[in-house]
């Protein structure tokens, strides 16, 4: 046995106290396995009754990125009324497998360590209503009907009912509950409301979980008196607060790793906080009583070199974007075909891009622009959450979408083994087979990435050459796990049932799930009709621009549907003012390096667009005309009376506010006659 003196003893609880005050909760947790994923589950099932909020995610996966600051923002508002964790799907693969992930990001909500909602995709408003459904129910669910509670119950409503007879409705409500043994959460109110139905009256029911008593919230010395009893429990608390000596050093040990490793994990994730923070740690915009000269609609490389241009400019631009990044932030393979940049993917190529920007004074607005009203002057960017920007320019550099099949079985499976972005849901699909579809250089980029984890890619092209650059396409052929099945079409994407997916209850095996199984594969030529299985879908057939949002304001390419029209070499539209950069104009190379260029060039065009028009810093010219009539006010004429500045030898020993009479005018001009008159004759002596 450890003996341990009175001093000792209290060093040793202060120091394990001071482990666990040093990080509190992050407002978001990653579960780094299974089993730390099963405790947080059961732990706040049993003590807290707080809903867990899971976050299925990627690196890679730009939606992802889109939703994570939200999601962060609601975790830090519910972070006393609900949990909030993430977790990486290419390094927890047994918790997809087990709760069937097929799309990211996937957001699961659990109830008493029941899963109780899902959906995927980066809607913020369905995050923020499951949030509040979960919080909810489970406020609903923290009740406990004790057996006392229930004898008292039908002793009142019916009395003939034997105790025999009220044992057995109590533990047929605890069996149905995980509060072992007690009739609680979910059972409890479910037959509470049995009873109301049948006797018009529920029983009296406790709170399960109540709020922890912070330290702030105890009375304070010198408040209301104690009692007695609470006295001598004090004391005799005070006689056997230090007698840990009987503790086996063995046990004192593992306590200590243990909270070691608890403050380990605390400041983990306390630092990936702050690298999230980091992320985000960009200047954001500022509603202004005046005109920006400039406004960038669009994050991706057209808009962020846009902003880098027009901020060395000192335009101070406006990006107005979710922070998603456009096509690039999705790329999951390495960036090769940009100048001075290698080994570096997508996402980081963003993150640099709008850093730069950022640095020059570039501000961000993360919202979606619903409509850009140019009816008037100042042009109004209106955005979706009721804002709205006056800007004397816009630059649409909104980038393009993917385009979809369109085939039945398509729309149903979107989620579910039906995607568009290999890099955020193809490690979901490990060991397993998959279809992509398309002949590009997109088509052949997803193929790659798939063929690191996918046991083998099944590539579908409706001509019998690949449109892809050489490169990309002789890497594909090259690969033992990608087939190419030529001169086909895909003509639905067929569904089927799997099992062993946890349900409700939390248990793996619970639940089936419909999902992608097949495909039917359409040779052009024969017309002949082929089910080829798999179990995932990757459409990589093309884009088409965002524009829909300018409502045909703005005059469309008469040979690309869709994409924005502009005059000759510039990015200038029909409309003086709107500029377009990007993808949103550009139906030919859409590449990364040419959005960056007309980005460059959009910024230019509209630097010359405001000189020509006279369009400066109005903020600025106000302020400066304002100062200017200050500084009119403060020249006093000679018939003013005491300046501090002029007289600062007048007067020694007076206090400044004090003025001496006036002379009247007459005597005063008089005396100026004099002594112009001796200063003349001075002159004429001289």
């Amino acid at each position: 046995m450890l003996r341990l003196n009175a001093p000792s003893v209290l060093r040793l609880v202060l120091f394990l106290a001071l482990l666990l005050c040093v990080h509190g909760r992050p407002a978001v947790r990653t579960i780094r396995d299974t089993a730390q994923f099963d405790a947080l589950l059961k732990k706040h099932s049993e003590e807290t009754g707080m809903p867990v909020i899971v976050d299925f995610y990627s690196e890679s996966c730009g939606p992802c990125r889109q939703i994570a600051p939200a999601y962060k923002k609601l975790a830090k508002e519910m972070s006393d009324k609900a949990v909030f964790v993430k977790v990486d799907v290419n390094s927890q693969h047994q918790l997809s497998s087990r709760y069937g992930v097929r799309s990211m990001p996937t957001f699961l909500f659990f109830v008493g360590g029941k899963k109780f909602k899902e959906f995927s995709g980066a809607g913020e408003q369905q995050l923020r209503q499951f949030t509040d459904m979960s919080i909810s129910k489970a406020e609903g669910e923290n009740v406990e009907l004790t057996f006392e509670s229930l004898m008292e119950y039908y002793a009142v409503h019916d009395p003939m009912k034997a105790e025999e007879d009220v044992e057995i409705v109590y533990k047929a409500c605890a069996k149905q509950s995980k509060a072992k043994g007690k009739c609680a959460g979910g059972a409890a109110k479910e037959l509470g409301r049995k009873l109301n139905k049948k006797y018009s009256k529920r029983p009296k029911t406790i709170k399960r979980f109540t709020a922890v008593e912070k330290d702030d919230e105890k009375p304070e010395a010198g408040g209301e008196k104690s009692s007695k009893k609470e006295k001598t429990q004090k004391k005799e608390k005070k006689k056997t607060a230090l007698s840990l000596s009987d503790i086996p050093k063995e046990e004192l040990m593992a306590e200590i790793e243990k909270r070691n490793l608890a403050e380990a994990e605390a400041k983990e994730d306390a630092e990936e906080d702050d690298d999230d923070d980091d992320d985000l740690q960009t200047s954001t915009y500022t509603p202004s009583e005046f005109p920006e000269r400039v406004v960038i609609i669009g994050s991706g490389p057209a808009g962020l070199s846009a902003a880098v241009y027009a901020a060395r400019a000192g335009l101070r631009p406006v990006v107005v974007a979710p922070p998603m990044g456009g096509q690039l932030q999705g790329k999951g393979v390495d960036v090769e075909n940009y100048p001075g940049l290698f080994n570096v993917t997508g996402p980081e190529v963003v993150s640099k891009m709008r850093e730069q920007a950022a640095l020059f004074g570039t501000v961000f607005e993360g919202d979606m622009v619903t409509n850009v009203n140019i009816d008037k002057r100042p042009f109004s960017v209106e955005l979706k959450e009721g804002k709205s920007i006056s800007t004397h320019s816009v630059i649409v550099a909104t980038g393009a979408d993917s385009i979809w099949l369109g085939v039945e079985g398509e729309y149903e499976h979107r989620g579910a083994g039906v995607s568009s972005c290999a890099t955020c849901d193809g490690h979901l699909f490990r060991d397993q087979t998959v279809i992509v579809v398309g002949g590009g250089d997109s088509a052949m980029e997803d193929a790659l990435v798939l063929s690191r984890t996918s046991k083998e890619v099944i590539i579908v092209v409706r001509r019998d050459v690949l449109r892809a650059s050489k490169v990309l396409a002789t890497r594909v052929i090259e690969k033992e796990n990608i087939k190419i099945v030529w001169n086909s079409t895909v003509e639905e994407i067929k569904g089927g049932v799997i099992e062993g997916v946890a349900g409700e209850d939390g248990e793996e095996g619970t639940e089936s799930k419909n999902v992608v199984k097949g495909a039917m594969i359409k040779d052009v030529n024969t017309g002949k009709l082929e089910e080829i299985s798999c179990d995932a879908v990757f459409v990589a057939i093309g884009h088409s621009p965002n524009t829909e949002f300018l409502g045909g304001q703005i005059a469309h390419s008469k040979t690309h549907n869709g994409y924005l029209e502009v005059e000759g070499m510039s990015s200038r539209t029909n409309v003086a003012g709107i500029f377009a950069a990007g993808d949103s104009a550009d139906a030919v190379y859409r590449q990364a390096i040419t959005s960056a260029g007309s980005g460059a060039m959009a910024a230019l065009d509209v630097e010359r667009y405001l000189s020509e028009h006279g369009l400066g810093n109005e903020e600025e010219e106000f302020e400066r005309q304002m100062m200017e009539e200050m500084m009119a006010d403060e020249i006093v004429d000679d018939s003013g009376g005491y300046n501090a500045y002029e007289n600062a030898n007048a007067g020694a020993g007076r206090k400044e506010s004090s003025k001496a009479p006036e002379k009247p005018k007459k005597e005063k001009k008089e005396e100026e006659e004099v002594k112009k008159e001796e200063e003349d004759e001075e002159h004429i002596e001289l």
